[in-house]
C-alpha cells in the first residue's frame, strides 16, 4: 500500500503581499499627515498675507502714514506732493501769528492787516520749511518708503481725536509740534506747524527791530526766515 506524501506548499506571493501591506498602510498615513500640515501651512501663510493686506489699507487712512509720506517726499525734494501734503495757507497763517505773539503787543499788526500780509509770506514759509523739514528728517534719506512708513509711529507721538489729530516729536533740545486734519474721504493734511525754538528765534531777531508797517513785517520775517540757520539735531 502507498502512502501519498503531503506536499505542503507555502503561497509565497501571499506572504509578500502580507508583508507589503502594512507598509503601504503606513506610507499612506504618513502622506496624510503631510498632505494635512501642507494644508494648514497654506492656510496659514494666506491668513497672513491677507491680514497685512488688510492692515496696510487700513493705515493708509492713518495720520501716522500721511507723515511718512510727508517724510519722503521732503527727502526726494517732491514739490509737487508736499503741497499736497500740506495746507500752505494755514500753515503760514498759524506761524505768523506765533511769531506775533512773541513780540510787544503794541507792535502787532492789526487783523485786517496782517490778512494781507499772510498771502505774500506764503512761498518764502514754503522754502524754509521744506528745508527744515529735510533737516529734521535727513536720517530718512534714501531709506526705502515702507520703512519709513512702519518707523514713523515709534518716533512720532500722534494723537487722534476723529478727524483731528496732533504729531509731536522730540529731537534733542527741540519739540516740534504739528496738527492734522483729515478732508471728507480720509486724505490727512497737515494744517499747523508748531517749532517752539523756529518761532522764539525769528521774534527774537524781528523785536530788536520792530516793524511797524505791512510791508516792514514782510521784509523783517523773509530776511529771519532765509537767513537762519539752526544747528543739525
Amino acid at each position: 500500500m502507498k502512502l501519498r506524501r503531503n506536499r505542503i506548499v507555502i503561497p509565497l506571493d501571499k506572504a509578500r503581499a502580507d508583508e507589503r501591506g502594512p507598509v503601504r498602510v503606513r506610507r499612506s498615513g504618513r502622506g496624510r499627515v503631510l498632505g494635512f500640515i501642507a494644508i494648514v501651512l497654506v492656510v496659514v501663510v494666506i491668513g497672513a498675507l491677507a491680514g497685512g493686506y488688510f492692515w496696510w489699507r487700513h493705515y493708509q487712512s492713518q495720520p501716522a502714514y500721511s507723515l511718512a509720506l510727508l517724510v519722503d517726499a521732503t527727502q526726494r525734494n517732491d514739490g509737487a506732493e508736499i503741497d499736497r501734503l500740506l495746507d500752505l495757507d494755514k500753515i503760514t497763517t498759524d506761524f505768523v501769528s506765533q511769531v506775533k505773539a512773541r513780540v510787544p503787543e503794541s507792535s502787532r499788526l492789526p487783523a485786517q492787516v496782517e490778512q494781507t500780509l499772510t498771502p505774500k509770506l506764503k512761498p518764502t514759509v514754503r522754502d524754509e520749511l521744506i528745508k527744515e523739514l529735510q533737516r529734521l528728517t535727513r536720517q530718512a534719506n534714501g531709506k526705502p518708503f515702507p520703512l519709513v512708513a512702519l518707523a514713523v509711529p515709534y518716533f512720532v507721538d500722534i494723537k487722534q481725536d476723529g478727524t483731528a489729530a496732533t504729531a509731536e516729536m522730540k529731537l534733542q533740545d527741540e519739540q516740534i509740534k504739528l496738527t492734522m486734519q483729515a478732508d471728507a474721504i480720509g486724505n490727512w493734511k497737515t494744517v499747523a506747524i508748531q517749532d517752539d525754538k523756529l518761532a522764539e528765534m525769528i521774534a527774537d531777531s524781528v523785536k530788536k527791530n520792530l516793524p511797524k508797517s505791512p510791508a516792514q513785517w514782510q521784509d523783517a520775517l523773509e530776511k529771519e526766515l532765509k537767513g537762519l540757520s539752526l544747528p543739525a539735531p
